[in-house]
């Protein structure tokens, strides 16, 4: 038979108790959410009769996901990130703020205070020569007119050939595949780099064993991440997933958007890669971003999750 206590008013108190209700202490914002987290884990327990060998078993996993630091990983797999971003659709789409290019989940993996340049930059470090497929990425920033925007900072970053981000990955230089770019008097940002690969969460992490139980893969495919901001505009989150890849509608962080697919063209001709100052093949992808004006100046920011800074 099943007991269900949690509505009782004993054991709200008690959660009222627990989440410092009976003190003037702290944060009342805080001491809301927790007494709403202790009632719904109460009732998840009691209406799904969760054990108390399950109960311990996902506190374990808990311990061990904060010890992999895969907890921003595992967000985006079980789709929540994503799920903030259509909940700011919707409320962008209420307030009638639409329009631009579309917005998009950001991922666990930037750093901030990556090198700046003026209009044109080179992100990758030559290590990969040889390996990697040289990328001529290029594009224009304008506003909801149509105008190009100058002096618009785009801040990208993404992966090697093996799917690995710099600072993140410690065999990489500081840096590497990460810039910032102002774009020039026409709106222009121009970047070279290399093609980027897609990546799976480790096959032994505590989000892939999650996955797992899901019958779910943890792949990504091919993406470049991107901020874009310009003053008296929105800023924009988002990222381009490759197309022709595998697993350009599969992606196991839903990062796909109608809107948001990069067009890759590989080139084999000698006579133009001549003319890029490269030898042998190599691919161009051009993308432009429309920005929203900004409704209040905080929108010109980007939110306040807690990021990576590289150390000097």
């Amino acid at each position: 038979m099943t007991v269900k206590i949690s509505h009782t008013n004993d054991v709200q108190q008690f959660f009222k108790e627990a989440s410092g209700f009976n003190n003037d202490a702290g944060s009342s914002r805080l001491k809301t959410v927790i007494n709403r987290v202790l009632a719904d884990t109460a009732r998840i327990i009691e209406d799904l009769e969760i054990t108390q060998d399950e109960f311990w078993k996902a506190v374990d996993y808990i311990n061990r996901l904060g010890g992999r630091h895969e907890a921003g990983l595992l967000v985006a797999g079980l789709g929540l990130e994503h799920y903030l971003d259509l909940l700011q659709d919707a409320k962008d789409e209420q307030e009638g703020l639409v329009g631009g290019t579309p917005r998009t989940i950001e991922g666990p993996l930037y750093v901030a205070g990556a090198p700046i340049a003026e209009g044109e930059v080179r992100m990758d470090d030559d290590s990969e020569e040889g390996v990697a497929t040289t990328m001529f990425l290029q594009g224009r920033v304008t506003g909801p007119d149509g105008k190009p925007l100058a002096g618009a900072t785009v801040d990208l970053w993404h992966a090697n050939t093996k799917g690995n981000y710099s600072y993140f990955d410690k065999s990489q230089s500081e840096y590497n595949l990460r810039r910032r770019i102002v774009t020039d008097e026409n709106g222009y940002y121009r970047a070279r780099s290399i093609v980027p690969s897609g990546y799976g969460c480790s096959p032994d992490g505590p989000t892939q064993e999650v996955l797992d139980m899901l019958g779910r893969h943890g792949q990504r495919p091919a993406h470049i991440h991107f901020f874009i901001s310009a003053p008296g505009h929105r800023h924009l989150t988002t990222q381009i997933n490759l197309a022709g890849d595998k697993y350009l509608w599969d992606d196991f962080a839903y990062a796909t958007r109608d809107g948001l697919v990069g067009d890759i063209r590989f080139i084999d001709d000698a006579e133009a890669a001549r003319a890029r100052g490269v030898q042998g093949r190599f691919a161009e992808v051009d993308f432009d971003f429309q920005l929203q004006k900004a409704p209040a100046p905080q929108a010109e920011q980007r939110s306040k999750r807690p990021r990576a800074l590289q150390q000097a």
